[in-house]
C-alpha cells in the first residue's frame, strides 16, 4: 500500500479514496483514524486525540486540499482514542458537521464528564500528555445519527449503523464507495505485529464502561449482513474478508466474558487484578495458537494498554451484573 509522511504523521491508502492515518497514541501501530476523499470533499472517521489533530490537518494539506473541504467528522464512539480530537478538529474545519450516535452526542457537546472521568483514571499529568484538552463542539454543528441514516459525500454514500456491544453509543460506518465498513472497536483489535500465515489475529476490547456481549454478537450479525469487503479498524488498519475472520472475534467475546464470570464470586478490589492476569494468560495463549512467534515480553508490551483496560471493563461489567441481581 502506498505510504507517506507529513507533519510527522504517517498515512497509507487502504482503499479507493480511503486513507488510514496513524494517530500516535502510546506507540506506532496502536491507533488510527481514517480520511475518506470523494473528489474534493473529505470526511474523517474517528479523530485520535487532541494531540493528533495537527497531523490530520497536515494530511489534508498534503492532499492539496484545505480544512474547508471537510464535510463530516464522524467518531465511531466517544472513547478518547477515537473522539478526543473531535472538538479541535471541528474548530479547524469550519464547514464540517459532526455525526455521532445519539448517546454520544451530549459528551462531545459538553466534554466535561469525559475529561473528569479520564482524569480520574489516568491522572492529570498523563491525561494532558496523552490526550490533550477536549474542546466542546457547538450543538448546532452536531447530528445525532439515526440507525441507518445516510450521509452524502460528493455522491458517495456513508451509512451510520448503531452497533452496541463494546459501547452502548457505538456506531459503524458503511462506505458505499469502497464497500468497506469503518468499525471503530466493534470488529475488535488486530495489531499488525500479530499477523501470521493464518492471517490477522483478532480479540475483543472490553474497555469500560458498557461491555455487553449479547448486544455485541447481534451487532456483528448486522455488520456482516452488509457484506463488507473489508473492515477498517481503529486498532489497527484494514482487515480483508471480515466474514472469514469474525469467528475469532465471536469466540473472544465469549471467552473474555466467561473468564470474568469465573471470578464473579471473588472479593474486591483485588478481583480486577486476578481478571487481568487470567485474560493475559488467555490472550497470549490464543496468539500462540494463531502462530505468533513473538517472545512473551514483547507480546505483553504490545498488549499492555489493552490488558489493563480489558480487565477494568470486565470488572465494571461484573459490578453492573451484581447491581441487577444477576
Amino acid at each position: 500500500m502506498p505510504t507517506a509522511d507529513t507533519a510527522a504523521t504517517r498515512y497509507q491508502v487502504v482503499a479507493d479514496g480511503v486513507f488510514c492515518i496513524e494517530t500516535g497514541l502510546y506507540r506506532d501501530g496502536l491507533a488510527a483514524c481514517y480520511l475518506i476523499r470523494e473528489r474534493d470533499r473529505l470526511a474523517f472517521v474517528d479523530t485520535g486525540t487532541a494531540n493528533s489533530v495537527p497531523g490530520l490537518l497536515g494530511v489534508i494539506k498534503d492532499l492539496g486540499l484545505t480544512p474547508e473541504h471537510v464535510d463530516y467528522v464522524i467518531p465511531t464512539h466517544v472513547h478518547l482514542d477515537h473522539a478526543g480530537g473531535a472538538g479541535a478538529l471541528m474548530a479547524a474545519c469550519p464547514n464540517a458537521t459532526l455525526v455521532i450516535h445519539p448517546k454520544g452526542a451530549p459528551h462531545l457537546i459538553d466534554p466535561s464528564k469525559l475529561t473528569a472521568g479520564a482524569t480520574a483514571v489516568y491522572g492529570e499529568d498523563a491525561f494532558a500528555r496523552d490526550f490533550g484538552a477536549l474542546e466542546p463542539v457547538p450543538e448546532a454543528r452536531v447530528i445525532a445519527a439515526n440507525d441507518g441514516q445516510t450521509f452524502d459525500l460528493a455522491g458517495r454514500q456513508l451509512s451510520f449503523i448503531h452497533t452496541p456491544g463494546h459501547a452502548n453509543h457505538h456506531g459503524c460506518i458503511f462506505d458505499g464507495g469502497s464497500g468497506g465498513l469503518f468499525t471503530g472497536d466493534t470488529f475488535g483489535i488486530s495489531y499488525r505485529e500479530f499477523d501470521t500465515a493464518a492471517g490477522p489475529w483478532l480479540f475483543a476490547p472490553t474497555t469500560p464502561v458498557a461491555f455487553d456481549p449479547d448486544a455485541w454478537q447481534q451487532s456483528l450479525d448486522r455488520m456482516l449482513a452488509l457484506e463488507p469487503v473489508a473492515a477498517f479498524l481503529t486498532h489497527y488498519c484494514r482487515i480483508d474478508a471480515p466474514a472469514q475472520q469474525v469467528d475469532q472475534l465471536r469466540r473472544s467475546i465469549q471467552d473474555l466474558a466467561a473468564i470474568a464470570l469465573e471470578h464473579a464470586d471473588e472479593p474486591q478490589p483485588a478481583r480486577k487484578d486476578r481478571i487481568k492476569e487470567a485474560i493475559s494468560t488467555h490472550l497470549l495463549a490464543d496468539a500462540r495458537a494463531h502462530g505468533c512467534t513473538l517472545d512473551e515480553p514483547h507480546m505483553r508490551e504490545l498488549l499492555a494498554v489493552d490488558l489493563e483496560l480489558n480487565a477494568q471493563g470486565l470488572e465494571v461489567w461484573l459490578q453492573r451484573r451484581e447491581k441487577r441481581g444477576r
